[in-house]
């Protein structure tokens, strides 16, 4: 929601994934922005009670969602996520989608696909 209707959220571990994506977005209208991945955001998922918490409230909700998944990958795979929150659901006023739900990313990770 940090980027309201305009941009989905990027989070990668690499850069030229990061370009790629990007240039994607451009290309079919679904753009992207890049979003940080500091090791503060991993505090949000400490817990007492066990290992860590999976989500951490509304407190850099999409930023704790892609630290939350690194912790997962193989340190050498790289990744993204796009966090589609503001999204997700047109108001009507977007010449790509009609009012309702967007399906944002399908043209995106279509337009990626084909680039490769």
């Amino acid at each position: 929601m940090a980027l309201g209707h305009t941009f989905a959220g990027l989070f990668t571990n690499d850069n030229a994934l990061a370009k790629e994506l990007g240039m994607s977005g451009e290309k079919c209208g679904e753009r992207l922005w890049p979003m940080p991945m500091d090791k503060e955001f991993n505090k949000i998922m400490d817990s007492t009670i066990a290992d860590m918490k999976n989500a951490g409230g509304r407190e850099a909700g999409s930023a704790t969602a892609a630290c939350f998944l690194r912790r997962f990958i193989e340190k050498k795979t790289r990744w993204a996520h796009i966090d589609i929150a503001g999204m997700d659901l047109s108001d009507g006023n977007n010449v790509l989608y009609p009012k309702g739900a967007s399906g944002f990313g399908v043209r995106l990770l279509n337009e990626f696909i084909n680039r490769l």
